[in-house]
């Protein structure tokens, strides 16, 4: 079940949830030079990082599952989100040069499914990279986070999901070498953790971060879904029966 989207924007805007961000951020730009005329899309809730990128893209979407709910973006401009489901994009094939899954595969129903479908939506040479949190980690041990919700994952386990979807994994890294603790004192060593993590603990990371590429010269097989879901709104206007009708139900009875 994907976490509210009020829980993953309350956690962003709170003091843990900011330097969590550095964090992440710092990883990715050691993976991610800028973009330039690149379109890129964002699925699950990475509003916090395609800030960092929109600025040299030609184009940036932010894609939120249905399940996990939607905030327009950006504030006070025209609004690049759309609500989708994960496996049904509605993108044409080969649209996206680039796409950042920040939690999202950790709570995808399907998740070789999800990347099947990343796969058709990537141009040829496009890339993806995986946003997880590390199953050996303290931080997907903790409910206080959004990393601490959904199907944490290993190294191996990623590096095999996405080979099964055709993709070729590249480079990898870690982020989020400190404690999640909400205590001062313990965020004011942040940079401590983080550095000396790096060369100690960096198995016990609380997120995996990795880089794929799309795979050109192998097929996909085609699967036909035994059904497909449909939105329905959740608050329907129904009517309410009046004297009227009810005595129109009865003569037709």
């Amino acid at each position: 079940m994907n976490t509210d989207i009020v829980d993953l924007r309350e956690f962003y805007h709170s003091t843990l949830g900011r330097l969590a961000e550095q964090s992440i951020v710092m990883a990715l730009s050691t993976m991610w030079p800028p973009l330039p005329e690149e379109r890129l899309l964002g699925l699950g809730y990475a509003v916090p990082y395609l800030d960092r990128y929109r600025a040299d893209t030609e184009r940036t979407f932010a894609f939120m599952p249905a399940g996990q709910g939607a905030v327009n973006w950006p504030a006070g401009e025209l609004s690049s989100t759309a609500l989708v489901f994960d496996e049904e994009l509605p993108l044409p094939d080969a649209s996206i040069d680039r796409v950042l899954l920040v939690h999202s595969l950790e709570f995808a129903e399907n998740p070789r499914e999800t990347l099947t479908e990343l796969w058709r939506v990537l141009a040829p040479g496009g890339r993806l990279v995986i946003v997880v949190p590390n199953r050996r980690g303290v931080w997907a041990r903790m409910e206080h986070t959004p990393f601490g919700s959904g199907r944490p994952y290993s190294r191996g386990q990623l590096t095999t999901l996405l080979r099964e979807a055709n993709f070729t994994p590249g480079v990898s890294t870690e982020a989020l070498l400190f404690p999640p603790s909400k205590l001062k004192f313990i965020l004011k060593l942040r940079r401590y953790f983080e550095t000396i993590g790096r060369k100690l603990w960096p198995v016990f990371s609380g997120v995996i971060i990795v880089e794929a590429q799309k795979r050109l010269y192998q097929g996909l097989p085609v699967s036909q879904r035994a059904s497909r879901r449909v939105f329905v709104p959740v608050l329907a206007p129904q009517g309410i029966p009046t004297t009227r009708t009810r005595s129109r139900e009865a003569k037709r009875r």
